[in-house]
């Protein structure tokens, strides 16, 4: 448990760092922004935070292997760091200040610390194994221990998402559709928002289609540590599915049989 969480006040300051960097560029006027091959943005931020954080890595974990988002794989190490230096960059590159730096440590296939810093809203969540999740609130000095909620009705449930984008590639275009008709309350708060709100318990279900291995890593053991549950859409591991659906884990199994209906 020493050594674990070392790990997460060791992510914990590579947060501090990324912060520093992403925010100093946040709707900067000069801001150079590029199309990656599969059209999505980069901008020069989202590289520099990932240059940033590998380099802490190096000197701090040199045996860890990295995954980033802009950089791809170094080292095949039992423990990875697996890194998204700007998540929602869209936001970022338009001055909308929901974005995030994801920071995740792997421990063989167990994603044992989580760590997502979404400084324009000031507003940080994190999580280690068997430790608790945690976020900090604007303007409050102490960390609050977050608890997922206690609604079992789906019919009683707030829903979120990102966007109608990906849901029909992978036969879920029905369960969409029967989600933002039958659950009580629907809103695309998007990207790392959605699960982290279902952690804190102000939301109860979230999803998305098709995601990346550095999209949710993070995500995955502050869902859990809040006593939620964080999958792909088939109720299996969201890192080799593809695709994330939080909850508060009372809801999931009717929500994993409406995404695969």
């Amino acid at each position: 448990m020493t050594e674990l969480a070392d790990d997460l006040s060791f992510a914990l300051d590579l947060a501090d760092l990324a912060d520093g960097l992403a925010m100093a560029s946040f709707r900067a006027a000069d801001l150079v922004v590029e199309t990656k091959p599969d059209l999505t943005p980069v901008s020069e931020a989202d590289r520099a935070v990932e240059r940033a954080i590998r380099e802490q890595l190096a000197a701090h974990r040199p045996d860890d292997a990295v995954l980033g988002e802009e950089y791809g794989q170094e080292g095949t190490a039992r423990r990875r760091w697996v890194i998204d230096p700007i998540d929602g960059t869209k936001n970022y590159v338009r001055g909308v200040p929901v974005w995030a730096t994801l920071i995740a440590l792997l421990d063989g296939d167990d994603i044992v610390v989580g760590v997502v810093s979404a400084p324009a809203l000031a507003r940080r969540w994190w999580a280690a194994r068997g430790m608790g999740a945690y976020v900090t609130d604007p303007g409050s000095a102490q960390p609050r221990r977050l608890q997922v909620s206690s609604v079992g009705v789906l019919a009683d449930a707030s829903f979120s998402y990102s966007d109608a984008a990906g849901w029909a590639e992978c036969g879920s275009a029905e369960g969409l559709r029967t989600l933002l008709t039958e659950t009580w309350r629907q809103r695309a708060y998007g990207d790392f928002w959605s699960h982290m709100m279902v952690a804190e318990g102000v939301v109860d279900v979230a999803a998305e289609p098709q995601l990346e291995s550095y999209d949710m890593a993070a995500l995955v053991p502050i869902v859990q540590e809040a006593g939620g549950l964080l999958t792909a859409f088939d109720g299996g591991s969201a890192i080799a599915g593809g695709s994330a659906l939080s909850s508060n884990g009372l809801l999931h199994p009717e929500v994993v049989q409406l995404v695969n209906s």
